[in-house]
């Protein structure tokens, strides 16, 4: 059924996986899926904020972040799963979303967590945004 699993991931935050993971996990062993963990990278790039970083910063910042996510496989994967990394740049649900779309993921998978600021008020949770946009299945764990 499910041959393409998407794991939205915050390395910084362990709630946006600790139980959407072995959930992920055993789906994809159940339909022999895929599992393609998808991190956002916030956007330096705006003219406003970038000219506050390094020239650089964009790509070391990738590269770290690339690193990271490869040591969460490493500790949290088991290898007989197929695992792809993904970064995405930008808005959280938007780069799930558009990354999830491009490789023809059949289902994201991702915690509903809130943290009570003032941008989750505002905007909402990322798992609600990306439910609404998504053209394929989501399924948010609790």
């Amino acid at each position: 059924m499910y041959r393409k699993i998407v794991l939205p991931v915050d390395l910084n935050e362990p709630a946006s996986w600790e139980r959407a993971l072995p959930t992920a996990l055993a789906l994809c062993r159940t339909f022999e899926a895929s599992l393609h963990i998808v991190t956002v990278l916030p956007d330096y790039h705006m003219p406003l904020v970038g000219s506050f970083f390094p020239e650089d910063f964009g790509e070391k910042a990738r590269q770290a972040l690339s690193e990271a996510q490869h040591r969460f496989v490493a500790e949290h994967v088991p290898d007989e799963i197929e695992t792809q990394c993904i970064i995405a740049e930008g808005s959280p649900y938007v780069g799930i979303v558009e990354s999830a779309s491009a490789i023809g993921a059949d289902l994201i998978v991702m915690a509903s967590h809130t943290r009570r600021n003032l941008a989750e008020r505002l905007l909402g949770p990322n798992a609600e945004h990306v439910v609404h946009r998504a053209d394929m299945s989501v399924m948010v764990v609790r």
